[in-house]
């Protein structure tokens, strides 16, 4: 076996040039402390941790992990396999192409921060240490033990920059502070993967039918947390085992045989998501799955206006709300003024219609403008929409969409198979919104679908040449007011088809449902940042980025007040970290990394 070290650059380095680690032990003992800690952290989940029953999750079976246990256990699973591949054990190298370093020391990190935070919480819900069992105490020593010896392992440190003796005690305090952050960053470093290597079709598909399963796994279990506890845990754990898995390699790996299989991937997808609802014992978390998939939906359609077009929409939710309206005010509603009731089918298309002809009279006088100024008139146009269904009660205006109240009593689909009743399929009961479920999944597939022609087609070039400099792209003939109205008229369609199912799902379509800012999505500041912060220009990065903000809020109503607050913080912590998105595309990818991705490039151009 070998051990993977970092070498000085020159032969005759001298000796305080080499690489050192952050605790000072050798590497052996640091290499073995990080795998014996690892490994004795996984064995501790199979102790109790408290004496009793009190604490969600039960935590006082020998032999068989519950709750927080089974976080902690996956956590120094992950860090022991990715501490052997370290000594290169054959069969666990393909684990870490990137190196096993900077990926062990974010693995035991995850097993330790959720190892303390369920010991912190045991005692603070339960009154002190006191309560704690010997198992608690042990995993407590063990993850500390396996993250000192990740921290001990030599790593590049990075010259500090020459202090210049005039500065004062604060420059002196920022000199001191950057160089910590250069060092942090230089610990967690780790190399570019090689390319991986092409394997026979039949493994390729088999890795991405597990990279699926992986997914649908993940997310099955973050959406089915039943305490705050358990998905705070979640969140960590998979937090930091999705960042030792990147700086491993792996994901990298896993998207390059993905771009190999596109369409396979993308309905492997579809059916990874069609199964979720097989996975739920009721309909309480497939609930939260249909709303997921129109928020998702809803992103997707925002990400042509954003994304592709480059055109700063602050008021999107409005073609949400368009859309929801014009179905519910002809599907047969008592409270509608019209007293129709369309099929499902003439809704949809009414619904569609409505929010592409909103979105054409919005961006026919607007779309003129650029930068800043959009952004404020789309603004505007976004509360304009809410105040102006808010006054078409028959006091204020026309009695259209009966004002606050909104159109109520929306009757459920019925298209030969009604969606407002339970459904046993292949000894699998499917309730009410598990139907809606599938019927936005079928949805979605359409707007991926477009999304994806438009954006390789002509028209999605210009608006790619729109997005990248409008000025050089009207200088080489492209008609960029129309090219940006299409983006505008393709994006609120697409966001309207989404509302007329949402007018359904929620029996209740109200102007108070479409914000452009609140704790609960979907608002056009979730929307907007959903789009950032999967990837723009992607298709799965709206998608995944939605889902999480969907999720997330809904799982910490704990906090309150403190949920902007919260989700503010995070989301200037992931753009300072990864401006790019979770699932960049590889032109922001380089416009993010320019300097660290040229040599790269060279070298595939051939340089």
């Amino acid at each position: 076996m070998t051990t993977q070290t970092t070498a000085p650059d020159t032969p005759g380095a001298h000796e305080a040039d080499a690489p050192t680690g952050l605790l000072p032990l050798p590497e052996k003992a640091a290499r073995a402390l990080a795998l014996g800690g690892s490994v004795l952290t996984a064995l501790s989940t199979f102790l109790a941790w408290t004496w009793t029953a009190d604490f969600p999750g039960d935590l006082t079976v020998y032999g068989y992990p519950g709750g927080l246990q089974v976080l902690v256990l996956v956590g120094a699973l992950l860090a022991s396999l990715v501490a052997l591949a370290s000594y290169g054990v054959r069969g666990l190298r393909r684990l870490v192409p990137a190196g096993a370093d900077p990926a062990l020391r974010l693995a035991t990190l995850a097993a330790f921060a959720t190892s303390w935070y369920t010991v912190l919480a045991i005692s603070a819900d339960l009154g002190g240490l006191v309560n704690l069992e010997p198992g608690g105490f042990l995993v407590a020593l063990t993850s500390l033990a396996a993250l000192a010896g990740a921290l001990a392992l030599p790593f590049r440190r990075p010259e500090p920059d020459p202090a210049d003796p005039d500065d004062t005690g604060w420059a002196r305090t920022r000199h001191r502070l950057a160089h910590a952050w250069a060092t942090t960053k230089a610990l967690f470093a780790a190399d570019s993967p090689r390319p991986v290597p092409a394997l026979p079709s039949y493994a390729e598909i088999l890795i991405i039918i597990g990279v699926l399963a992986l997914g649908l796994t993940v997310f099955t279990y973050g959406i089915g947390t039943e305490y705050d506890e358990q998905f705070i845990g979640f969140l960590i754990t998979a937090g930091l085992g999705f960042a030792a898995l990147n700086k491993a390699g792996l994901i990298t790996h896993a998207s390059q045989i993905t771009a190999r299989h596109q369409n396979i991937t993308i309905c492997g997808a579809f059916v990874a998501a069609a199964l979720f609802p097989f996975t739920q014992t009721d309909d309480q978390y497939a609930t939260l799955g249909v709303y997921i998939l129109i928020f998702a939906t809803v992103a997707l359609g925002l990400n042509i206006v954003v994304g592709l077009a480059g055109l700063l929409d602050l008021g999107y939710v409005a073609f949400l709300g368009v859309g929801a309206y014009a179905a519910a005010l002809v599907s047969g509603s008592p409270s509608s003024p019209f007293g129709v009731h369309f099929p499902f089918w003439a809704a949809v298309l009414v619904g569609a219609a409505a929010s592409l002809i909103f979105g054409v009279l919005i961006g026919a006088p607007t779309l003129r403008l650029r930068g800043d100024y959009l952004a404020i008139v789309t603004l505007g146009f976004g509360e304009i929409f809410r105040i102006t269904a808010n006054n078409l009660d028959g006091t204020s205006g026309p009695d259209i969409t009966n004002g606050s109240n909104g159109v109520s009593s929306i009757p459920n689909l019925d298209l030969g198979f009604d969606f407002g009743a339970q459904h046993d399929l292949g000894g699998f009961t499917i309730g009410r919104f598990a139907n809606y479920f599938f019927l936005m999944l079928i949805i979605t597939a359409v707007v991926v679908l477009v999304f994806r022609r438009s954006g390789n087609s002509r028209i999605g070039r210009a608006w790619v040449a729109i997005r990248e400099d409008e000025t050089a792209a009207l200088a080489m003939g492209i008609n960029g007011f129309r090219v940006k109205l299409i983006a505008f008229a393709v994006g609120a369609c697409l966001a309207g088809l989404a509302g007329t199912v949402q007018a359904h799902v929620t029996y209740t379509v109200t102007p108070e449902q479409y914000l452009f800012a609140g704790p609960i999505p979907p608002n056009s500041a979730f929307l907007l940042a959903a789009v950032v912060l999967g990837g723009m220009g992607t298709i799965s990065g709206p998608l995944i980025g939605a889902a999480l903000l969907f999720l997330i809020p809904n799982k910490l109503q704990f906090l309150g007040n403190y949920q902007l607050f919260a989700f503010g913080v995070a989301l200037i912590l992931l753009m300072r970290f990864r401006p790019e998105g979770l699932i960049p595309n590889r032109r922001r990818q380089l416009e993010f990394h320019e300097d660290a991705e040229a040599p790269t490039l060279l070298t595939k151009a051939g340089a």
